[in-house]
């Protein structure tokens, strides 16, 4: 097994990958065994989703509507904790798995495929999670000896990485002598942001806080030619111009004897001399800036490419997304139940699962058993068969009760039509 847990088909291709093995007289039961399994599970998230916006509204930047109760320091401590406990169980349910901070520290030495070089100082953050799914080698044909010659690389890409970010308070960063107004970021505020087919070698650029800095050989292709041209500029135009204001200096001095007088002539060829050398640092230093600024854009386009959501829009993604992996989860451990005819072990009914992938569609994950066998179990769908062993509940009786557990949902408005 890859270790990477995420299904890589949709719920809809999954239904039909099972229906097609389902005997023709049963097909349609089954069918609606999945669309009543997906509307339970798609209730229950939707009531999850409205408790997640709650918790997150103290700590939304872009909400539009007014807080009628303030919370307290402790409270507020509370509620991001609530939050980053939602945030990791909804990542764990959609099968994102959690990146290291090691891994993390590794992005800022390997081999950038952006070939900028990024910094970040943790410091800055209060808490920082980053997740993420569908892990992919990947190659790409990049160009290195100046443009001259190129090479395929081979290279690890995560589908979707999912960012959550706290920063520091203000007083954190007053102390370090930085203008807190001058900052991109809101001290204290909370980051939440998902992104898409991101090179394991380039997660810095996901930090908040990443600076552009020159790379080295970035450093030596701007500085070995200043150097250079220089040197040519100081000793063709400078030095020559500056000999007789030289000689005078020397006079005032008392080194020379000698009175030494400047002419119309000399004054203007050493202005002009001058006037060249600032123009050659003008120029150098526009140089530097042009190349960091050719830095950030290819930083800022890869961002806008690669970004997917941001703060509460997250959450709706990652509700689908879980959601999805919810369904798919427990319709394949029914399936692979019914199938069998016999009981099985939640082992056995995981090897069954993975081999299916393996052997019919060329897919390699990590099964996640438990999760599906869970489900089945609080939704009353599987029976136990002795031994440890797992059976399924016939497809007719498993659409009664889920039918039976969809209106115990709504038990109070059909109590209320009961009356009428």
């Amino acid at each position: 097994m890859t270790g990477e847990r995420f299904i890589p088909f949709r719920r809809t291709s999954i239904v039909t990958m099972c229906a097609d093995e389902v005997p023709a007289e049963e097909r349609e039961s089954f069918l609606a065994f999945t669309e009543l399994l997906a509307s339970l599970m798609h209730q229950e998230f939707r009531t999850r989703l409205e408790a997640l916006k709650d918790t997150y509204h103290p700590f939304n930047p872009d909400t539009e509507t007014r807080t009628i109760v303030e919370l307290g320091p402790a409270e507020r401590q509370a509620a991001q904790e609530h939050l980053v406990d939602e945030l990791t169980a909804l990542a764990e349910d959609a099968n994102f798995e959690r990146i290291s901070t090691d891994d993390l520290g590794r992005a800022f030495v390997e081999e950038s495929l952006m070939k900028v070089r990024l910094e970040a100082d943790f410091d800055d953050f209060e808490e920082v999670v980053f997740y993420r799914r569908g892990v992919r080698t990947r190659q790409e044909e990049v160009t290195h000896l100046f443009g001259l010659r190129r090479r395929t690389i081979e290279f690890t890409n995560y589908a979707k990485v999912l960012v959550y970010v706290k920063f520091k308070d203000a007083e954190h960063f007053e102390a370090k002598g930085k203008d807190v107004e001058s900052l991109p970021f809101t001290p204290g505020s909370t980051i939440i942001k998902l992104f898409q087919d991101v090179p394991r070698a380039d997660l810095e650029m996901l930090f908040p806080n990443a600076q552009v800095r020159m790379r080295l050989i970035d450093k030596l292709l701007i500085g070995v030619p200043a150097v250079v041209s220089g040197v040519v500029v100081v000793v063709t135009k400078l030095i020559a111009s500056l000999l007789p204001v030289l000689l005078l200096l020397g006079f005032w001095i008392g080194v020379r004897r000698e009175p030494v007088e400047l002419n119309q002539g000399q004054l203007v060829a050493l202005g002009a001399a001058l006037a060249a050398v600032g123009g050659f640092l003008v120029r150098q230093y526009t140089k530097f800036k042009n190349r960091k600024i050719q830095f950030m854009k290819a930083l800022s386009e890869s961002l806008y490419f690669r970004n997917l959501d941001n703060d509460a829009g997250v959450f709706h993604h990652l509700l689908d997304a879980a959601e999805e992996e919810e369904v798919k989860e427990a319709v394949l451990a029914y399936h692979f139940l019914h199938a069998a005819g016999r009981p099985l072990t939640a082992a056995e009914l995981d090897q069954r699962i993975e081999d299916w992938f393996v052997q019919k569609w060329d897919a390699t994950f990590d099964f996640e058993v438990d999760d599906g066998v869970g489900k089945l179990r609080r939704l009353r769908l599987i029976d136990d068969g002795g031994e440890g062993r797992l059976a399924a509940v016939p497809l007719d009786e498993a659409n009664r009760r889920l039918d039976q557990t969809w209106d115990d949902l709504f038990a109070y408005s059909s109590s209320r039509q009961g009356k009428a």
